[in-house]
């Protein structure tokens, strides 16, 4: 997948979120980062790069990851679970909008929103 093709499956999938306020992305090369803020002490990380198809994405409670999906090629497609963030769970690959949708399920588990 492309740069532009990731970044607008995401931005798509965002936009579908109620609770995300705002988006901002940067890219450079081949790679794209950023994040999609839902209130003041909570955001989704996210990272792509074209060349060696890493994929990350993080959500983020004040300083600490609370869960995650990954691609990468040391471990491949994992997830990192709200019951335990610094985990990796071996999961099949998903596309940006899969992972949208779990992060939805996550964040409706979410009281503080």
């Amino acid at each position: 997948m492309d740069i532009r093709a990731f970044v607008e499956e995401l931005l798509n999938a965002l936009a579908n979120l109620e609770e995300v306020k705002q988006v901002g992305l940067s890219t450079e090369g081949p790679t794209v980062s950023g994040r999609a803020y839902l209130h003041s002490k909570m955001f989704l990380s996210f990272y792509y790069n074209e060349e060696t198809e890493t994929m990350a994405f993080a959500l983020i409670q004040g300083q600490n990851r609370i869960w995650g999906i990954d691609c990468d090629n040391i471990r491949g497609w994992h997830l990192h679970p709200a019951e335990d963030p610094d985990h990796h769970v071996a999961i099949d690959p998903l596309s940006v909008s899969d992972i949208i949708q779990q992060l939805a399920q996550v964040i409706s588990t979410i009281s503080d929103l």
